[in-house]
């Protein structure tokens, strides 16, 4: 056989495998969207998305919350606190430094869960480039994503435009053809917020955005 025809009989095998394994992929993710929330994944820009967050929680006891690259440690703390919210599985993911980091850190939490059904929590001004990059990243490793959008009062830090929604959603998707088969990138930056120390914030000094309505739930906090 001539050596062009088996490289067109190679292609053929590899694109077949891959359309089986779509295959395979979209149908896991058929069954992943009919369970139930088993977290909320909320993207840093906006501290409306954590006050969000906070009161929606109660509707998902069992769901467990990571923020990625929120707000301060001690203003997520004092929002959770003022909704009566729990904090018991609350985590703060703070390694992520872009929209793309915020999947890239949170993804391998995610799987280490062993959830399946995730909801994203997030600005309208943040799409869709949020959610395709989610759908993405997430979706490879069998994780189905729904939308909720955070009610907003002003305007987020996102700012979107095309360029910059195409280089992410290009590097998304060559990570996604290899994150199934090398080393899944660990976050050493991954706090419980229970464990929050405000007693050492308190004599640090913090400040939190202004939309979160905190000010004078800080002036009345006791310093020791």
């Amino acid at each position: 056989m001539k050596p062009w025809k088996w490289l067109k009989r190679l292609g053929q095998i590899f694109l077949g495998l891959f359309l089986v394994w779509l295959l395979v992929l979209v149908s896991q993710l058929y069954l992943a969207a009919s369970d139930p929330v088993e977290a909320l994944l909320v993207l840093g820009g906006s501290i409306r998305r954590e006050v969000y967050v906070a009161e929606i929680s109660k509707s998902y006891p069992e769901a467990k919350i990571l923020i990625s690259n929120g707000s301060q440690d001690p203003c997520i703390w004092l929002i959770f606190d003022r909704a009566n919210a729990s904090m018991e599985s609350v985590c703060l993911e703070k390694c992520a430094q872009d929209t793309f980091g915020n999947f890239y850190y949170t993804t391998p939490i995610l799987k280490a869960w062993g959830v399946k059904h995730i909801k994203l929590i997030t600005s309208k001004t943040h799409l869709p480039r949020s959610l395709w990059m989610a759908r993405i990243h997430l979706g490879v490793h069998k994780i189905w994503v729904d939308l909720d959008i955070a009610p907003e009062t002003g305007v987020p830090g996102n700012r979107e435009f095309w360029l910059k929604t195409i280089l992410d959603i290009t590097r998304s998707l060559a990570w996604a053809l290899i994150s199934p088969v090398v080393p899944s990138p660990q976050c050493d930056r991954l706090l419980p917020l229970k464990s929050v120390d405000m007693q050492t914030w308190l004599k640090i000094g913090f400040k939190c955005e202004h939309q979160a309505k905190l000010d004078k739930i800080i002036q009345q906090l006791p310093k020791q």
